[in-house]
């Protein structure tokens, strides 16, 4: 089966600003399932001049205490790899994260974009696309794509809320129209 959340919103600041705040997001007091990230490999294409970074996020185990007693679900934390092309001419970063943990029996995987807003080229627009699936666990997977669904809508509300603020503590106000 599956769900699938869609999330878009429009940051009121230049795309530069936007993507450095977003690679300096975690960890962050406001978000405090996110232990560590750590970018393990990034590289320049010096033809193309766009710039790839692995990073491996360290997250709590968020599955509710009850759904834990599956032997399967009881693991203290989650590791989340995140890719990310950002190509600094055309004002895009491209980026793709999936689960490591429990690939066996679920697949988390996100696709996002930061790119420069039509509507003003000094705002940015962002658009996510999260898909959780849950397979062998029987009569579970039902529950479990349920509160999937609920924590992927709820996480990426909270990133967007975690992004303005740290915009605005970086860079002041948002850019008027």
């Amino acid at each position: 089966m599956g769900v699938t959340v869609d999330v878009r919103q429009v940051y009121k600041y230049p795309f530069e600003q936007v993507v450095a705040s977003f690679l300096r997001k975690y960890p962050n007091p406001m978000d405090k399932n996110v232990i560590s990230v750590i970018t393990v490999e990034e590289k320049r294409d010096v033809s193309t001049g766009i710039i790839y970074r692995k990073r491996i996020a360290v997250c709590q185990n968020v599955v509710p205490e009850i759904l834990r007693k599956v032997s399967i679900l009881k693991v203290p934390s989650i590791q989340l790899e995140e890719e990310s092309w950002l190509n600094p001419q055309e004002r895009n970063m491209d980026i793709r994260s999936h689960c490591l943990t429990w690939t066996q029996y679920a697949s988390m995987k996100e696709e996002s974009v930061f790119r420069e807003s039509v509507e003003n080229p000094n705002w940015t627009e962002f658009i996510q696309r999260g898909r959780i699936s849950i397979t062998g666990a029987g009569f579970l997977n039902c529950i479990l794509e349920t509160f999937a669904s609920t924590f992927l809508r709820q996480g990426a509300q909270r990133g967007i809320r975690i992004m303005e603020m740290l915009l605005k503590e970086q860079c002041g106000a948002p850019l008027a129209e």
